[in-house]
């Protein structure tokens, strides 16, 4: 008997960051099982599980000019790469990719492309249904797999899409090992680390600070909260990306000194079961690993209402959803949920068995299913 073909899969991403925050476990999971796993992305860092990286300079923005010379770039790792499977990861490293293989020769190859949240969606501007819209429907011809990470986008690409295939799989995944709830004791010990006591009511939002993120919101229900009680902490763990505009705001609302902003860390497993509740202020989201981690360390999630956050949050389940323009609202179910410890306790459990089926390894085995279909 011959010797079996080595499969071959590539992935394809913006930035070598998305594969370092989400990928790396994916990667080992298929080298293990036999697979030459392949990157293609903007800028370098050691990939474990990935045999070769290509860096390819794309461009968040769709109208940089760069993109033709990294359309050429793709066009020509694709068409010598001989790839059983394409993964495309994000918006515009998916956009090109899925050009490129049009005029790669590459007829056996099929391409994925997991969509972390429409553009177009329940809400969105009629200017993004139009350009988005348009876009991923073209698109979705050239698609042999789309997958969605929430119910609204796998119903809109079943009944408005072309691709070969559409799956609903359950986000990335998190790391049930490091996120997990700790003893009121281990609880006790990281507050005191960090200068909190244990009747300090700590509050965290982890997440880039930026306009879709929205931590003004959260900014506006402090300053509703604070008028009610003084034990309140704000942690907002994430890199600034607005210029220090956001400490400015802060201060202009007299919530300074009830907020606390750590900036990027590596050690969000450490923080986050210390603190008492997630609160969540996105414009709009896929579904966000933040708050995946936040239900599996116990914390009840008090969120906007939008479509990735109704994915996880269950209103008066696990957390609350609230208006997305009501600010008073969001500090009326804290200080709701601070004040009955029976009911934190109820929504503690429930928050960490509703993140139980967004582990890792439970979404990787949902991968490889998709995988295997090809």
């Amino acid at each position: 008997m011959g010797r079996q073909r080595l499969k071959k899969i590539l992935f394809v991403a913006t930035v070598v960051k998305h594969f370092q925050a989400f990928y790396l476990p994916y990667f080992e999971r298929l080298a293990d099982e036999g697979w030459q796993v392949d990157c293609l992305c903007t800028g370098e860092a050691p990939l474990h599980g990935c045999h070769r990286l290509y860096n390819v300079h794309i461009e968040r923005s769709p109208m940089s000019l760069k993109h033709i010379e990294a359309y050429r770039q793709i066009k020509s790792i694709i068409k010598q790469g001989g790839y059983d499977i394409i993964h495309c990861g994000t918006p515009m490293g998916g956009v090109l990719t899925r050009v490129a293989q049009i005029g790669s020769g590459n007829g056996g190859t099929k391409v994925i492309y997991t969509a972390h949240g429409f553009h177009f969606y329940k809400g969105s501007s009629l200017l993004s249904w139009l350009v988005f819209f348009s876009v991923e429907r073209l698109l979705s011809r050239v698609t042999d797999g789309l997958i969605t990470i929430n119910k609204e986008d796998y119903s809109l690409a079943s009944k408005h899409l072309k691709a070969g295939k559409t799956f609903f799989v359950h986000g990335v995944g998190y790391d049930g090992n490091r996120f997990k709830r700790i003893s009121q004791q281990e609880k006790s010990r990281l507050r005191a680390q960090c200068g909190y006591s244990d009747s300090t009511l700590l509050l965290i939002y982890v997440s880039e600070i930026n306009r879709n993120k929205n931590q003004t919101f959260l900014l506006r229900a402090l300053a509703e909260l604070i008028k009610q009680r003084k034990d309140v902490r704000h942690i907002l763990v994430g890199e600034d990306f607005t210029e220090g505009k956001i400490k400015k705001r802060a201060e202009d609302l007299g919530v300074a000194d009830f907020v606390e902003f750590y900036g990027h860390r590596n050690d969000v497993h450490n923080i986050l079961p210390m603190c008492d509740m997630e609160v969540a202020s996105s414009l709009r989201e896929g579904l966000p690993v933040n708050v995946m981690e936040s239900l599996a360390c116990g914390l009840p999630v008090i969120a906007t209402d939008n479509r990735g956050h109704r994915e996880l949050v269950k209103d008066g389940g696990n957390g609350f959803l609230v208006h997305p323009e009501s600010p008073e609202e969001m500090a009326r179910k804290v200080a709701e949920l601070a004040d009955d410890k029976l009911k934190y306790e109820r929504m503690s459990d429930k928050a960490v068995s509703s993140a139980v089926p967004y582990k890792v390894e439970a979404v990787i085995e949902e991968m490889m299913a998709v995988y295997a279909g090809y």
